[in-house]
């Protein structure tokens, strides 16, 4: 443990060399308000790495079957990401720790493991998604799978090794940028109702049937998972942020969450007015999506939703991945972070790569059943989920842990709200993909 202390101290800075580090000189020292902009990152890189390949599907696939009927969700949804995603990036303010190195400590090394197994192996079919859905996004221009496949893993793992935390953190911002305004564009091109949109944002619209039930117990799944807690508070302790950045990392949090959900929102408005108004209510993929609004809504439409699903997908290969070696550092006490150097933190790079190259190789297997991967990592993240936003509302409510930062009365009853009724949503869906 202090040897985790004397690593971070060492590398600790003050708010002004923060502001020098994050901002351009210039800007630094003419607009030293603007010192807040540094804190922005975490929450809105993992708010935009939630719309991955696999988000996506779910997405077009409840548009296509349900229309404009489980907007409400998505807004509801955004709610539940502030509150979780708000608690994990204050955890990292105050501790400067992930979220599996405080579990391993404060709960035993048996949870650990199991958080740690449960994760990895949900991430794993998570990062076969990602390669599915650049596989899937390049073939519709041509491309097969084995080049994409090769080049995603090249570039995703140059990016990560070769590059510093801030141009790290900028590729993935952009990237998420690009996906936000494809699904815009998506949606405006697909020519919806908009209206009905907006009235069944704000208003619960449909049957209760098991279709229906199901279709929103995906959708708050996709949006909050175990992976995207553990990243946010990795990637707030990996920039150094400290309990003073608060503010700026609530606004960080706020804005990735509305983001996040705008798009999955548009998403959802784009598949409903291209395939429900028209008949085709049933979809396997995001790809099949794309294809079927070509003769819609326009070849211009296929080719920006699936210029959406490979930047999603990308970004997704690059976060989750990262997840994965930020866990398994941190619940073994070594090096860790993207501004340090291979040779500085070896096991941090190697398990990176392997992750990256595993699932590199394994998504080439001949006949591998995708869909089955895809499946046992929902049953994996359904079952983890409600064991990861247990173990954050507990050490949310530690005074000793977080100090100033720690959650109040209010804030810790809505987080256990949310904490419960996503539980129960997260063993229904493992129950329906278990059960016949």
């Amino acid at each position: 443990m202090t040897r985790f202390f004397t690593f971070r101290s060492s590398r600790a800075r003050s708010l002004h060399e923060r502001r020098r580090l994050w901002l351009p000189p210039v800007v630094a020292q003419r607009l030293p308000r603007l010192a807040i902009l540094a804190v922005l990152g975490p929450g809105i890189v993992s708010g935009f790495a939630d719309n991955d390949a696999g988000g996506i599907t779910t997405y077009s696939v409840v548009g296509a079957q349900f229309g404009y009927a489980l907007l409400w969700v998505v807004l509801a949804s955004l709610i539940a990401l502030f509150f979780t995603q708000e608690v994990g990036a204050r955890l990292g303010l105050a501790t400067g720790r992930g979220l599996l190195d405080l579990i391993r400590e404060h709960f035993g090394p048996r949870w650990g493991v199991l958080a740690i197994v449960t994760m990895l192996l949900a991430n794993l079919g998570d990062t076969l998604a990602e390669f599915a859905g650049i596989g899937a996004a390049l073939a519709l221009f041509g491309v097969p799978l084995i080049v994409s496949d090769g080049v995603a893993a090249v570039v995703v793992l140059l990016l990560l090794s070769r590059g510093s935390f801030r141009r790290v953190q900028f590729v993935f911002l952009g990237i998420g940028a690009g996906v936000s305004v494809a699904y815009a564009i998506s949606a405006v091109l697909a020519h919806p109702d908009w209206g009905t949109a907006v009235t069944r944002t704000f208003v619960p619209h449909g049957a209760l049937t098991t279709a229906y039930l199901l279709a929103i117990v995906g959708t708050v799944g996709t949006t909050i998972t175990p992976w995207g807690q553990a990243f946010i508070q990795s990637y707030t302790a990996d920039k150094r942020l400290g309990p003073e950045d608060v503010r700026g990392s609530r606004i960080d949090v706020a804005t990735g969450a509305f983001l996040t959900n705008v798009v999955a929102a548009f998403i959802v408005i784009a598949a409903a007015a291209a395939l429900w108004q028209h008949g085709h209510t049933h979809i396997p993929d995001a790809a099949a999506a794309a294809k079927a609004l070509e003769p819609l809504a326009g070849h211009g439409a296929e080719i920006v939703f699936a210029l959406g699903l490979l930047g999603a997908s990308f970004l997704g290969l690059g976060t989750v991945p990262l997840t994965s070696a930020y866990a398994t550092t941190e619940a073994l006490g070594l090096e860790r972070g993207l501004d340090l150097r291979i040779r500085q933190a070896p096991a941090f790079y190697g398990l990176l790569a392997f992750f990256v190259g595993a699932a590199a190789v394994f998504v080439l297997i001949p006949g591998l059943p995708l869909i089955q991967v895809m499946f046992l990592s929902q049953v994996f993240d359904g079952a983890l989920l409600p064991v990861i936003l247990v173990f954050v509302m507990l050490l949310a409510g530690r005074r000793d842990l977080l100090g100033s930062l720690r959650s109040g009365r209010t804030l810790l009853v809505i987080g256990w709200l949310i904490a419960v009724a996503m539980s129960i949503l997260s063993i229904v869906l493992v129950l329906t993909l278990v059960v016949p």
